[in-house]
């Protein structure tokens, strides 16, 4: 099978040690493959061709995890360097527990977490806030109070494609030109702001399988504008804010584009370590699952049909068979189209349904968000040791 045939993930389940080291616990129950994600690890940081990359901690939302990867502080290894958070009261935590290095990938409006900031350099000089309008940084700087404090800040540029009036990428950032970037930049150097950085997510080739011959060409007409642009951008901004610390961009799915890229000092990859069902038709790469989960039988209304207990993890973004779990071991198991994934219970049809009391192994279609259902992870090495930890659930944190 090729490196990058789309249908590596596709066939796969958890391997027997997987099984084996957790047989005796009852589920619902999740388990990471623990080398397949240190493979997967490494395969990313093959992919950066030197570039560090940062972690989205939202793909990943267990510190275990996330010390497998940065080392016990947090904060580098291996090719790994600083996480991206999505929230502040998240990345304040990460810091208490040893991180130094933290980007919000998103802008905070969240006044609490802002004074915290503010009182502590420690924590100032951890964080790098996200912004993409005045309007936050008047938020931020009535938050923080004194004038005297400094956030670092990072500019969050739209790398969407816009061909006449279409719209392909996600609606983040409003500031998309190089003027509007080094408007932006002047306002907040004016307000005591410490401009350190530029992110361009290019979400619309990180974030989309490679599914069709359009797409690929949608991404290549994109990887070129956002190429182009960035540029323009990034001389805008050094001109009024001076040389930056951070320019990021990338995700799992386009880790070699932003390599390739002039100018990027970092990449952001995440939901490459757990690689969920929503990357398995990628050609840049290929999708080895390492997180699972796994729910036992408890009905057999048919002799064709075994229900699983609960098995409603239905990820985020637009609603389809693409946001659903998938059954992966036994083989030949599929949800029912008329029922679906329940909140309590979940329908199965095969030609040969397991039996009451055994149980069915399932992957997300997305990565962190699976830890919001599970306040443990189950780590299992190929020898089969086993090690419990807990999710970010599971230490009682739920960011948003």
């Amino acid at each position: 099978m090729s490196a990058t045939s789309p249908t590596a993930a596709t066939a796969a389940w958890p391997d027997p040690f997987v099984r084996a080291a957790t047989a005796d616990l009852d589920p619902p129950l999740a388990a990471v493959d623990l080398t397949v994600l240190r493979a997967n690890a490494a395969d990313l940081v093959r992919r950066a061709a030197g570039r560090p990359l940062r972690v989205a901690s939202k793909s990943v939302r267990c510190r275990a995890v996330l010390a497998e990867v940065l080392g016990p502080e947090l904060t580098a290894a291996g090719g790994f360097a600083g996480i991206m958070s999505y929230s502040l009261a998240e990345a304040i935590w990460l810091v208490r527990g040893g991180a130094r290095d933290v980007l919000l990938g998103y802008p905070t409006a969240d006044r609490a977490a802002l004074a915290e900031l503010a009182g502590d350099t420690g924590l100032l000089e951890a964080i790098t806030l996200m912004v993409d309008d005045t309007a936050q940084l008047d938020v931020i700087r009535a938050a923080v109070g004194s004038e005297k404090v400094a956030p670092r800040i990072c500019l969050d540029v739209d790398a969407s494609l816009r061909l006449g009036p279409l719209h392909l990428g996600v609606r983040r950032s409003p500031v998309r030109t190089p003027e509007q970037a080094a408007a932006l930049a002047a306002r907040a150097r004016a307000d005591g702001f410490r401009v350190v950085g530029v992110m361009t997510y290019e979400a619309q080739i990180a974030g989309l399988p490679d599914t069709s011959l359009a797409v690929r060409l949608v991404k290549k007409a994109s990887a070129r504008d956002i190429e182009r642009r960035r540029a323009a951008v990034l001389d805008a901004v050094v001109a009024v804010a001076g040389p930056l610390e951070i320019v990021n961009s990338g995700g799992t799915g386009s880790i070699e584009l932003s390599a390739a890229a002039t100018g990027v000092t970092e990449i952001t990859a995440g939901s490459g370590l757990y690689v969920p069902t929503l990357f398995d038709d990628y050609r840049s790469f290929r999708p080895r699952p390492a997180l699972y989960f796994a729910l036992p039988v408890l009905r057999r209304p048919a002799s064709d049909i075994a229900t699983v207990f609960a098995g409603g993890y239905i990820a985020s973004g637009p609603a389809g068979s693409s946001r659903v779990p998938k059954p992966v071991w036994p083989k030949g198991l599929r949800l029912l189209g008329t029922e679906g994934a329940g909140e309590v219970q979940t329908p199965l049809s095969g030609k040969s349904a397991p039996e009451i009391g055994d149980r069915v192994w399932f992957r997300h279609a997305k990565a962190g968000e699976l830890c919001e259902r599970f306040d443990r992870l189950y780590l299992v090495d190929s020898d089969g040791t086993r090690v419990e930890v807990p999710t970010y659930r599971g230490e009682g944190k739920c960011f948003g």
